[in-house]
């Protein structure tokens, strides 16, 4: 479901897939071969949210602000299934795994990775490319070569997998995207 609130109005690329069951309201932007899936909450009607490009935001997550702090992600995100991120900002080529929370004014920097169920509390800032984890979260390590290939599998493999729904949902005259 798309809603607007009040004037603001959901602006979605009419190359990303937009699953069922996922609620979509307000100030959001969600830029080109983005894939939201599954029963995911994207509330724009605090403050902004902005999605780049070629972002997945895997099923059953929540994504929502503060007053005054926009939800940020950049382009080639990857935000695991039952992620819940709030006024923060995710730097490109970031990923946050499965059941991670991300608070206000955190900063994730540009292809860190977030470890599965992790914590990052508010304005807590995660250097890039670096593994952090726990509750709260801590770096760990510097990723290496063989985390970057596997964060760049998951990116390029999201992007095809939602570009193949949304062809599939298109070639038989239904489409989870908005046509106005």
């Amino acid at each position: 479901m798309i809603y607007p609130y009040y004037d603001a109005k959901p602006e979605i690329h009419k190359t990303a897939f937009i699953a069922d069951y996922v609620t979509i309201t307000g100030d959001v932007t969600i830029g080109e071969k983005s894939s939201i899936w599954f029963n995911t909450s994207i509330r724009g009607d605090v403050a902004p949210t902005r999605i780049g490009n070629r972002v997945n935001v895997q099923d059953n997550s929540v994504l929502h602000q503060s007053p005054n702090n926009p939800l940020i992600i950049e382009d080639d995100v990857t935000v695991g299934h039952q992620v819940i991120l709030h006024s923060a900002i995710i730097r490109k080529n970031a990923l946050i795994g499965m059941g991670s929370i991300i608070l206000d004014r955190a900063e994730i920097g540009e292809g860190a990775f977030i470890g599965a169920g992790s914590l990052v509390p508010q304005g807590k800032k995660i250097p890039p490319n670096t593994l952090a984890l726990g509750r709260p979260a801590k770096v760990v390590r510097e990723l290496n070569e063989n985390d970057l290939k596997e964060m760049a599998r998951v990116r390029r493999e999201y992007v095809e997998k939602g570009q193949y729904y949304k062809a599939r949902l298109e070639s038989v005259g239904g489409s989870s995207f908005p046509t106005d």
